[in-house]
């Protein structure tokens, strides 16, 4: 007899027995075992699944291995978990176990089989939960969890799950062998496809729990859609271990992956017993977040035990509340640029776009995401606001607004903030006609927020929250749009903590009542991607915008604003790690979606190339940068107000080019230009202030004046301090270039007072 790999197997006596069981057939061969299907003979005749170590010198590892299997099913006792039953040693001394004899499919073929409905689906998936929920319990992680390793099996016409093949189990807080076990140092065990990041990592030294529940996310991913989240046949192994080690491993969504062209839908929602756009909608919110929770390569953000994961599930089949939320927990990096200005022109550019749009985007989007006696409504309201905005206005709005803003009247016409003002004041008196004036009244706040007004803006938008609240309900889309742009608007001003409840809260509503394959979804993932960006989140803000990037990808034709606002937004993470050989293709990508689109001098196409210029900064290229950050500035200065932030930030980057090239006259005088429209248009904490500060203290220490220099330092470092924490990478540059001034005035001690509070201190530039 041989195996079914054409490798003998061990040698069996004549008779073909071992101890009380006679060998039947080769079930199958792992790399350490042969499972047999024998039959016991007594004295109780039954059929078994037999697994004998298959070498007769093992080495001591497999042998310690192979009882580690034994123990732990031996420890357990759940009906999802096959049961060991009895065990011994062959003639020629090699361990064997028996074990319950599962006839069954695996669990992905049986759902298909079956055509199990996505309910059902889930139900099933439940009962294995709680099967692996158990092996937890009793302080055994499987470590290999896959649908060959979950059988179905029909008890009374219901199915009932069976996980097998425990033989790279490991435990928990107990000893399951008397001999020594070791993995290997950089040996992965497992398989590929659903293995947790840190199992490829760490050679399974700091694996815990938590694995496993990402390798049941990998699972239930494939039962609701029939595909592997991301395939290793696909991409090749290497690549895929070397993501999955990188972490850059988030999925698609599983709507997503079922609407990306490379599969078909009908037989896919034919397996589960609906039609194409049913399945989409079934999948769409609630799945999509349960999923990735459960696959979040990072696994402080995954759930945190099996038990949370069913929970969830179980919500979601209840219809309440699903705890499932995008990624929240903060990040810590050991670099950080020196310089942190790019971001605050995405805020204009998502906002300038939003006044083009917002009147007459919100009919299609209103279609595909209400019944259409709503967007018949909104498509009114949206002809309505139009109609009023052309009477308030005439020429001077849809002729001047809405390209950008001119901040002052010099030719006759009248200044924006004036025409705004009319707008808000005209709208009081449509009480009579609610949803006009909250469209009315959302899209000034916007249009104030473009001309950097945060405080009108914050106001005039929470007046159109208030309606529309009051008007739709607190779960409405539109409540969502008006939330999304205050959210943007919190960031801009630098009140993060307010900003990232407004967001969080318009990315729920969104998600529940659209999905996440809708563009609104995809614009609240951009917005809260700046904001941790701002925040100093680099890795969340990453995968945030990355997501937006692949729902634009997935759209037959993009949102060309949209899109390239969303590859410069990555860009400016990368930036932000200092991954400029990464932020460059994304930034001449956006670049040319934009010139297409919008022509050469829009502003838009300034704000990238200002970024462009930002990298070539940080690659000491400063005689590159200089022409774009000026080109920049100059298109801000003709296109916005002279106080506008963005105007600020270009002055700034300006100003630090003139600073590294030696032009010292040139710099100081932009340096305090910028501060002084920063300090008069944002909070008095904002992050962006510490930036300008910082830059003009080393330009003053750097002439000796150390005294001025001390003064802004010190500015720089209680806001940095107070609203980025200490252990911020801005917050060490600006202790360093203290403590460099410090040491450089002969306070030596104090300088080493200053670092000594700072231990995770990077080196002084």
């Amino acid at each position: 007899m041989t195996t079914q790999s054409g490798v003998p197997p061990i040698a069996l006596d004549a008779a073909e027995r071992i101890g009380p069981y006679r060998i039947l057939q080769v079930l199958g061969e792992g790399g350490m075992g042969i499972v047999y299907d024998a039959e016991e003979t007594g004295p109780v005749r039954r059929r078994v699944a037999l697994k004998v170590l298959k070498d007769q010198h093992a080495p001591k590892e497999l042998v310690a291995r192979f009882e580690v299997e034994q123990q732990a099913l031996a420890v357990m006792s759940h009906p999802g978990i096959a049961k060991v039953l009895s065990a011994g040693t062959t003639s020629s001394g090699q361990p064997y176990f028996a074990m319950e004899l599962v006839r069954g499919l695996p669990i992905t073929q049986f759902c298909d089989d079956q055509r199990l409905s996505v309910r059902r689906r889930l139900e099933l998936f439940i009962a294995v939960c709680q099967a692996v929920q158990h092996a937890h319990q009793k302080g055994v992680i499987h470590r290999d969890l896959k649908p060959s390793n979950i059988l179905i099996t029909e008890a009374d016409g219901r199915p009932e799950p069976r996980i097998i093949d425990f033989g790279i189990a490991k435990a928990i807080g107990q000893q399951l062998t008397d001999k020594t076990l070791v993995t290997a140092f950089g040996h992965a065990m497992g398989t590929a496809a659903y293995m947790s990041p840190e199992q490829a990592e760490s050679g399974n030294r700091d694996v815990d729990t938590r694995a496993d529940v990402y390798s049941l996310g990998v699972v239930l991913y494939q039962i609701l859609v029939g595909r592997l989240p991301l395939d290793p046949s696909e991409v090749g192994l290497h690549v895929f271990l070397a993501r999955l080690l990188a972490r850059d491993c988030a999925p698609p969504t599983p709507s997503a992956r079922l609407t990306d062209g490379g599969c078909d839908r009908r037989t896919i929602a034919r397996a589960r017993n609906t039609d194409p756009d049913r399945l989409l909608r079934t999948l769409r919110g609630d799945l999509d977040w349960i999923v990735l929770k459960a696959m979040e390569p990072d696994r402080s953000r995954r759930y945190q035990t099996v038990n949370g994961l069913v929970m969830d599930i179980q919500r979601h089949l209840a219809d309440e509340p699903i705890i499932a939320r995008p990624p929240s927990a903060a990040y810590r990096f050991g670099k950080f640029v020196r310089r942190h200005r790019g971001a605050s022109v995405i805020a204009v550019i998502a906002l300038l776009l939003i006044v083009t749009s917002s009147v007459f985007t919100s009919i299609g989007m209103v279609r595909a995401t209400r019944a259409e006696l709503r967007a018949e409504e909104e498509a009114a309201t949206a002809r309505a606001a139009t109609a009023f905005l052309e009477e308030t206005f005439g020429a001077d709005l849809m002729g001047d607004l809405f390209r950008p803003l001119p901040g002052a009247a010099t030719d006759g016409r009248v200044p924006a903030r004036e025409l705004l003002d009319r707008g808000v004041a005209r709208a009081s008196g449509l009480a009579d006609r609610p949803a006009l004036r909250s469209r009315v009244l959302h899209t000034m706040g916007v249009s104030y927020y473009s001309l950097g007004l945060f405080d009108d803006a914050r106001r005039v938008l929470g007046d159109a929250l208030s309606a529309r609240e009051a008007l739709f309900g607190a779960r409405d889309t539109l409540v969502a749009e008006t939330l999304d742009q205050l959210g943007v608007v919190a960031v801009g001003k630098g009140d993060y903590d307010e900003a990232d409840r407004l967001l969080q809260r318009s990315l729920d509503i969104r998600m529940q009542a659209q999905g996440a394959g809708h563009v609104a979804v995809a614009t609240s993932w951009a917005n809260l991607g700046l904001l941790r960006m701002r925040q100093g989140r680099h890795a969340e803000a990453d995968s945030l915008y990355r997501l937006a990037i692949a729902s634009h990808e997935r759209r037959i034709v993009p949102n060309p604003r949209r899109f390239a606002r969303d590859l410069m937004g990555l860009a400016n993470v990368r930036i932000s790690q200092q991954r400029m050989a990464e932020a460059e293709p994304l930034i001449r990508r956006a670049s040319e979606i934009q010139e297409r689109a919008l022509g050469a001098e829009h502003i838009e196409v300034a704000a990238t190339l200002n970024n462009l210029g930002i990298v070539y900064w940080y690659l000491g290229r400063y005689a590159d940068a200089l022409p774009l950050y000026e080109r920049a500035r100059r298109v801000f200065e003709r296109s916005l107000p002279p106080d506008h932030p963005a105007v600020a930030s270009s002055l700034n980057n300006v100003a630090e080019t003139y600073w590294k090239l030696g032009k010292v006259a040139d710099a100081e005088p932009m340096f305090r230009r910028a501060l002084d429209i920063k300090e008069r248009t944002l909070s008095a904490s904002n992050p962006s202030i510490a930036t300008t500060l910082n830059g003009l203290a080393g330009l003053l220490m750097d002439q000796q004046r150390y005294a001025e220099a001390e003064s802004l330092y010190r500015r720089a470092l209680r806001i940095r301090r107070e609203v980025l924490g200490s252990n911020h990478p801005g917050t060490r540059e600006t202790v360093a270039d203290l403590a460099k001034l410090l040491r450089a005035t002969g306070r030596n001690a104090a300088a080493a007072q200053l670092t000594t509070a700072s231990p995770v201190l990077s080196a002084a530039p």
